[in-house]
């Protein structure tokens, strides 16, 4: 599989009686265009007090139970049951090579946020390119180090984006500061 990011689509693959019902999903490579994977997801959510989740992908076929937990405002949310942790969790993750799908506490270390493997470095380079992504608009990528404010954007949010944007610039430059003092033999 390629570095490309991928999307999910679903087409609705027919309807039970009841709250049970079927969808077809795909994830697709954004950047080859090609399916990385298909199956199908059926849930069941007519009990008070339990439902089930199944995943059909490839080789794969799991039964995952479902919570309810009341709103103050009536109704039911439904969370997962982590398999592994017992855990109710809104999420559930499958890292590369896994045999099934379980909560992101159950897989430690293998399955987290990407900036959550950065160092305070990398990760003011990355949210300098998100927010330089979120601004840019129909500007020129090149031209800008912070694009202007987007017409339709507040100026309140505008100017939390740029004091962000100037944060992370402070951590860059103390990270340059600290690698010219080690590199010339001095402390900051």
């Amino acid at each position: 599989m390629s570095k490309g990011s991928s999307s999910t689509s679903t087409d609705s693959f027919g309807k039970a009686p009841c709250d049970r019902e079927s969808f077809r999903i795909s994830w697709t490579d954004s950047y080859t265009g090609e399916v990385v994977a298909a199956g199908i997801i059926t849930a069941n959510m007519e009990g008070l007090y339990q439902g089930w989740f199944r995943i059909q992908l490839g080789s794969l076929d799991q039964w995952i139970d479902l919570i309810p937990q009341p709103r103050h405002f009536g109704g039911r949310q439904w969370y997962f049951e982590c398999p592994m942790t017992r855990r109710r969790c809104s999420v559930l993750w499958r890292p590369p090579g896994a045999k099934r799908f379980c909560s992101r506490q159950a897989w430690t270390r293998q399955a987290a946020y990407a900036s959550q493997f950065l160092d305070a470095d990398n990760r003011a380079h990355r949210g300098k390119a998100k927010i330089k992504a979120r601004l840019i608009g129909d500007c020129d990528h090149d031209e800008w180090d912070l694009p202007p404010k987007p017409k339709w954007m507040r100026w309140w949010t505008y100017n939390r984006l740029v004091e962000k944007f100037d944060s992370y610039e402070e951590v860059l430059d103390r990270g340059i500061a600290e690698l010219m003092a080690k590199l010339l033999g001095k402390k900051i």
